[in-house]
C-alpha cells in the first residue's frame, strides 16, 4: 500500500504505513492513562523494567527446589522452566501489535486476552490472575520487605539485651516499607517515567544476588547436597509431592509476564522500527542478566547449604545464620529492600492504570495530580491493611501462585493460536497446543500439591500478627 493511511484513535494518530510513528489503542482514554501516556522509552529502559520486575521474591527460595529435586532434576527443571517462559515472552512481544495494518497496539494483558478469547471469556480468564499478579505481588513485597527489615534490625542488635531495634514489630516494618514505596510512587506519573527506579532495582538485584552466591563460595560448601535424581520416578508419594513442589518453585520464580505488554507499550513504534524489535532486544539483555542471578543462586545455594536451607526465608536466613560478618548481612538486607521498593512501583502500575481508567472514563479528561496521589495513597493503605491482616500469605504463595501460572505458561500459547491462526498440525500449532495443554495440567497438579503441602504441614493462619 503506497499511500499513507491515517485515522484517529482518541488523541493518538494511527499511521499503519510509512515511517511515522503510530500508537493506536482500543480506547481513546488510553492516551491519559499511566501505562500508555508516554511512549519515548528505549531498549535500556525496557530492559531495566523487565529485569526489575522479572526477578522477584522467589529468587531467594530457588535452592529449596533443588533440595527436593536433587542436582540432575533440579538443573533440568530449571532449564525447562526458563526456556518455557522465555518462549511465551517472545509470543507476547510479537502479539503486542497483532494487526500491524491497523496500527493498534495491545498494551494491556487483559485487552489482548479479550481480542483472543472474546470479551466475556477474555475478561474472565485474565482479570483475576493479572490483578493478583499486580496487586497481590505488591502485598507480598510488603510482607517480604518487612521481613527483610526485621532481619536487618536483628543483625543491628547482635544479641544485645534491651536493644530498641528488637522491639520494633512486624506491622511497623510493613508500615515503614509501604511508606517508602508510596512516597516514591508519588513522584512518577507513568510507567515510562519509572525507568530510573527500574534501573536502581536492576542494579540492586544484580548486587545482592551476586553477594548471596559469592559469600558461600568464599566459606566453602557444607556437603549436604544429597542427590535425588530418581525421586520423580520411584519415590514415595510424599517425595513425589515434594519434587513437584520444587518444580513449582522454579516455575513461579519467573514473573512479570502480566507486565510485558505494558512495558512494550512505553516504546515508540513505526513501520521501519516496530516496537517488537526494540522490545525483543530488551528481553535478550534482561534474560542474560537474569541468568547471572538465577542459576548461581540456585546451584551454589544448594551446593553450600543443602538440606540446611530453611523453607521460610531461603538464602537470606541461612546466610544470616552461618555468616559471621553482620555488616555484610545488613548490606544485603538494604539492597533487597531497595529492590523490593523499586519492583513494587512497576507491579502497582497496572492497578493505578485501572483505577485511573474509572475516573477518566466518567469525567472524559485526564486525572489531575491530586487525584493520582489519592489513588496511590488509597492503594498503599489497602495493600498495607491486607499485608497486616494476612501476614501468612507467603506460605500460601505456592497455592495462589498456581492460579496465576497460566498467565506465564498457558495464555500466551492459546493467544497465539487464536490470533495468528497457524495451520492445523503445523510446527507452530503443535508446539503451542502441547505447551498449552501441559501448562494447564501442571496448573491443576500444582494446586493439588500446594494444598496437600498446606494440610500436611498443619498450616496455621496468624491474622493481624506479622
Amino acid at each position: 500500500m503506497a499511500e499513507i493511511l491515517s485515522t484517529r484513535v482518541g488523541s493518538s494518530k494511527v499511521i499503519p504505513s510509512g515511517g511515522e510513528e503510530f500508537s493506536g489503542e482500543l480506547n481513546p482514554v488510553d492516551a491519559w492513562l499511566p501505562i500508555t501516556e508516554s511512549r519515548n522509552g528505549s531498549v535500556l529502559k525496557a530492559a531495566a523494567h523487565l529485569l526489575c520486575s522479572g526477578i522477584g521474591i522467589q529468587l531467594l527460595s530457588l535452592p529449596i527446589a533443588f533440595v527436593s529435586l536433587g542436582w540432575l532434576w533440579g538443573i533440568m527443571c530449571l532449564f525447562i522452566a526458563f526456556s518455557w517462559q522465555l518462549y511465551t515472552k517472545w509470543l507476547l512481544v510479537n502479539l503486542h501489535e497483532s494487526f500491524p495494518i491497523t496500527g493498534i497496539r495491545y498494551s494491556r494483558f487483559t485487552h489482548l486476552s479479550m481480542v483472543a478469547f472474546g470479551e466475556k471469556l477474555g475478561k474472565l480468564l485474565a482479570i483475576f490472575p493479572t490483578m493478583y499478579l499486580s496487586g497481590g505481588t505488591c502485598v507480598l513485597y510488603i510482607i517480604m520487605g518487612g521481613s527483610v527489615m526485621k532481619v536487618f534490625l536483628k543483625s543491628m542488635c547482635d544479641g544485645e539485651p534491651g536493644c530498641v531495634a528488637s522491639r520494633i514489630t512486624g506491622a511497623e516494618c510493613f508500615l515503614a516499607f509501604i511508606c517508602f514505596a508510596i512516597l516514591a510512587a508519588l513522584f512518577f506519573p507513568n510507567l515510562n517515567s519509572l525507568a530510573s527506579v527500574a534501573f536502581i532495582g536492576s542494579v540492586t538485584v544484580l548486587a545482592y544476588s551476586s553477594l548471596l552466591w559469592i559469600l558461600p563460595m568464599t566459606t566453602g560448601g557444607s556437603g549436604d547436597g544429597t542427590a535425588r535424581e530418581a525421586v520423580l520416578v520411584t519415590g514415595s508419594p510424599t517425595r513425589i509431592r515434594d519434587a513437584l513442589r520444587g518444580f513449582e518453585i522454579l516455575a513461579l520464580a519467573f514473573r512479570g509476564h502480566n507486565l510485558v505488554l505494558e512495558i512494550q507499550g512505553t516504546l515508540p513504534s513505526n513501520q521501519k522500527q516496530p516496537s517488537k524489535k526494540t522490545m525483543w532486544s530488551a528481553v535478550k539483555i534482561s534474560t542474560i542478566l537474569s541468568i547471572l542471578c538465577i542459576y548461581p543462586i540456585a546451584i551454589v545455594g544448594y551446593w553450600a547449604y543443602g538440606d540446611k536451607m530453611p523453607v521460610d526465608g531461603g538464602m537470606l536466613l541461612v546466610l544470616a545464620s552461618f555468616y559471621e560478618k553482620k555488616h555484610i548481612i545488613r548490606g544485603v538486607c538494604v539492597l533487597i529492600t531497595i529492590n523490593y521498593v523499586c519492583a513494587f512501583q512497576i507491579y502497582a502500575m497496572p492497578t493505578f492504570d485501572n483505577l485511573e481508567r474509572i475516573y477518566v472514563t466518567k469525567r472524559n479528561k485526564a486525572c489531575p495530580r491530586w487525584v493520582r496521589s489519592m489513588i496511590k495513597l488509597f492503594f498503599g493503605s489497602l495493600t498495607y491493611f491486607i499485608a497486616v491482616t494476612f501476614p501468612f500469605l507467603p506460605r500460601l504463595a505456592a497455592f495462589i501462585g498456581a492460579i496465576g501460572l497460566p498467565v506465564t505458561l498457558v495464555y500466551p500459547c492459546f493467544m497465539c493460536l487464536a490470533i495468528k491462526k497457524p495451520p492445523r498440525l503445523s510446527t507452530t500449532w503443535c508446539l503451542n497446543m502441547v505447551l498449552s495443554l501441559v501448562g494447564t495440567i501442571l496448573t491443576f497438579v500444582f494446586l493439588v500439591v500446594a494444598l496437600w503441602s498446606l494440610i500436611d504441614n498443619h498450616f496455621k493462619a496468624n491474622f493481624y500478627n506479622p
